[in-house]
């Protein structure tokens, strides 16, 4: 079954999931690719197909009927004889009985229950209910001048559209916050460059390192590099960063994407004094506000472009509650997490890249020529009788088969693994905007917006590519190629019929997986504005909860009573408590440093603006050399902030400490194992 939906150009969007038909809308780019390497005779039962299919679209005397008045775009079909072959790869798989297909339906919804939605999903519930939440009050008071105008207008959409359904009273937004009689607005805050992962201190400008290969992050070409290298900075929001627009955006006629790795920039991604942040090395409860603060973000930035961010409204579907193919990512996490504690992507979905990391990265086709489909259906039924039993034979598993059996776990999945409800703003980032660099910032918001399940899951299957694509030359698998193969499986189309459109958005797909495994090391990075606006929304929020402690009467007379006693924060979650002894007050400059697991837990340092994070490690290390057990010497130790403005915080460890502690002089630093 597919669905159709059309958008304001009248256009046809077409795509396919297993589990949710949606259409992809067409490309206004397109690329320029040579035919791809050959194919064994034996590799493609429908090769010939493949070609006839390519070189209908490749027919010149095609009318542009889907061609945008904007652009003149045309593709190369030839380019893509890979990505046609693997969708009819996916077919003949699911005509053979291997697979399931399940439907997820689209819910139709008004502009205001788009809106009503969107507000949820931001954290800002409270201007729907009506209700004092400190924590949306706590966001509001951190967002830039875009992302402030970008709620704004949201709101309005919101209350208009009630107000002309006259379901009920609207509460005005300046009931909830105090405002005057002036149309509702949200008060943005000042933007003005932050340090990096920090906060922006009083005259203080950012400190810039010079580019060599410690000081910065690099993602560009491995080969004949580009004539161009760009930097990205993290410090000023992307939305903020867009100058003035002209009225109308011109695209460039017959603009066009060549497929070699050369053509793509290079970017550089400096690390200044308080060093990058991994997705990882942030609280699951920072993260959330991270996400909150990312889907504004990405609003602020298309409407910044002008550019509507489309979402897909979708029916939840409950898929299977057990097994290994076609279950919930959550689902298999929890029940893995029963065997494995702490895992963070399913242990079926890591079995099948390591044997192929192990066996198959020099496979010449690997990924692109398929494994027998009659010993896929075998092993995948095998596999789900047998792989919790620890009792299957992953010798007798080959190569092309286990890539198949790869492709076929994240194919049936659920929901897609870039989420259906974000597969629009994924293809409109390629469709609608023409630099590489902004399609990199908009992908950057997209992959901070995934759940974490999906966004764990897709970094483990991003580095495999990377490997794959780092042995081109022996399995002849180019990015491009592995792009090509990637794509249908992530992005699914189905139609009724090949032509012009289809093969449209087949590139737009291709070049998404292209950027996403090029710039992985940067897309798994959190930019530092977010980093500020977090520890401004803990403070907020802190700042919020001792006013109104000031209420209590019970509480004044306690606090009466502690006045001479150090003020302390609460303790997050993860946070190590010591003697007294080791918590008395130290100056201005020095930090006491906890290592639990170490034979001595306590160090106080002095800091200068040169001390950086690995250099307390190495005198840690070099205390405890002989102390530590064995166990504890062969870990590796992360330093960690705790506390104050931040959850948990696992700091890079050039970071410099004097800056990170001013930042945050209320919080605890703590060495321990960071979190795998």
């Amino acid at each position: 079954m597919t669905m159709e939906m059309k958008d304001s150009g009248s256009v046809v969007l077409t795509a396919y999931h297993p589990h949710s038909p949606a259409r992809i809308p067409g490309m206004e780019q397109s690329f320029v690719q040579d035919i791809p390497p050959g194919h064994s005779p034996s590799s493609r039962k429908s090769l010939s197909r493949c070609r006839r299919i390519n070189r209908m679209l490749s027919n010149e005397s095609t009318p542009p009927a889907f061609c945008r008045s904007n652009s003149q775009a045309s593709t190369d079909s030839t380019s893509m004889e890979d990505f046609w072959c693997e969708v009819e790869s996916i077919k003949e798989s699911r005509e053979g009985g291997s697979e399931e297909a399940m439907l997820l339906e689209f819910k139709p919804a008004d502009e205001g229950e788009l809106e009503a939605e969107w507000l949820q999903d931001v954290g800002l519930s409270t201007l729907i209910s009506g209700a004092e939440e400190e924590d949306g009050q706590a966001l509001l008071s951190t967002l830039t001048r875009t992302q402030a105008a970008a709620v704004q207008k949201r709101y309005n959409t919101y209350t208009q559209t009630l107000r002309k359904k006259n379901k009920h009273t609207v509460r005005d937004v300046r009931d909830i916050f105090g405002a005057s009689d002036s149309p509702p607005t949200f008060e943005a805050v000042p933007v003005s460059p932050v340090s990096s992962n920090g906060i922006q201190l009083p005259g203080q400008k950012p400190v810039w390192k010079s580019v060599s290969s410690k000081s910065c992050l690099d993602c560009g070409t491995d080969k004949g590099s580009p004539s161009i290298t760009e930097e990205l900075s993290y410090d000023v929001s992307f939305s903020e960063s867009i100058t003035v627009l002209p009225k109308t955006q011109e695209w460039p006629k017959n603009q066009r994407f060549k497929k070699e790795d050369s053509a793509l920039p290079k970017f550089i991604v400096r690390k200044s004094r308080f060093g990058l942040t991994e997705v990882g090395d942030l609280s699951p409860e920072d993260m959330k506000k991270i996400r909150y603060l990312s889907l504004i973000e990405l609003t602020a930035f298309y409407d910044a472009l002008g550019v509507e961010l489309k979402r897909n409204r979708v029916e939840r579907v409950r898929g299977r509650e057990n097994g290994l193919f076609g279950v919930p990512l959550t689902v298999l996490l929890e029940n893995d997490q029963k065997k494995v504690p702490g895992i963070k992507v399913p242990l079926i979905f890591q079995k099948l890249l390591l044997k192929l990391e192990e066996t198959g990265l020099e496979t010449e086709g690997i990924l692109r020529v398929p494994g027998s489909a009659s010993r896929v259906k075998n092993l995948h039924q095998e596999l789900e009788a047998k792989f919790y039993e620890d009792t299957f034979d992953w010798d007798q598993v080959r190569n092309n088969d286990a890539a198949g059996l790869l492709k076929m776990f994240i194919r049936e999945l659920p929901s897609p693994l870039f989420t259906v409800e974000y597969l629009p703003a994924f293809i409109t980032l390629v469709e609608k905007i023409s630099k590489i660099k902004l399609q990199l910032q908009a992908l950057h918001l997209l992959i901070m917006l995934m759940p974490e399940a999906n966004r764990d899951t897709a970094k483990a299957f991003l580095q495999f590519l990377k490997k794959v694509v780092a042995n081109e030359g022996k399995n002849k698998m180019s990015l491009w190629n592995v792009s090509m193969i990637v794509a249908p499986n992530l992005f699914i189309y189905k139609g009724k019929r090949a032509n012009q459109q289809e093969m449209q958005a087949a590139a737009t797909t291709a070049h998404i997986v292209r950027l996403l495994i090029r710039y992985q090391d940067i897309l798994w990075t959190v930019p530092s504005f977010l980093i500020s606006q977090v520890r401004k929304m803990n403070e907020a929020a802190m700042n919020n909860s001792k006013r109104q402690l000031m209420f209590d009467k019970g509480v004044r007379k306690l606090l009466r009573r502690k006045t001479m006693e150090r003020e302390r924060p609460e303790r997050p979650e993860g946070a190590v408590t010591f003697p007294p002894y080791l918590q008395s007050d130290i100056p201005e400059g020095v930090i006491r440093v906890y290592a639990p697991l170490h034979s001595k837990v306590s160090m106080a340092i002095q800091l200068n603006s040169q001390t950086k994070a690995k250099d307390i490690l190495s005198r840690f290390h070099c205390e405890n050399s002989r102390g530590s057990s064995q166990n504890v010497r062969g870990q590796i130790q992360s330093l960690h902030e705790i506390g104050g403005n931040i959850g948990q915080h696992c700091l890079d460890p050039d970071a410099f400490m004097l800056d990170v502690y001013r930042a945050n002089p209320q919080a605890e630093w703590v060495i321990k194992p960071k979190a795998s």
